[in-house]
């Protein structure tokens, strides 16, 4: 079974991968504007390792800001868990 996900895996062409490195860069807000500028392929892989985190971390803030501005209303525990579970769809 493993030898088929290594088989598939390597199906992607050169300019396939190369393709994919460019769009993620273009996602790099520290990486976007060196597009004219040739940027090694680990480099991007590393700074969207870093940006992933970031957003991660990001989201953990604000997810935690939130809890707490929904703990200091005076609603309903059950309007409460609404909007919780609303909000993680």
């Amino acid at each position: 079974m493993s030898s088929r996900r290594s088989g598939a895996a390597s199906k992607f062409t050169q300019d396939e991968l190369n393709d994919l490195v460019l769009k993620l860069q273009a996602l790099l807000p520290q990486l976007n504007q060196r597009q004219a500028s040739r940027v090694s392929v680990s480099k991007i892989l590393q700074e969207t390792c870093s940006y992933i985190r970031s957003l991660q971390s990001e989201a953990d803030d604000l997810s935690e800001k939130l809890s707490q501005l929904l703990d200091s209303f005076n609603i309903a525990d059950v309007d409460i868990e609404t909007l919780r579970s609303n909000l993680q769809q």
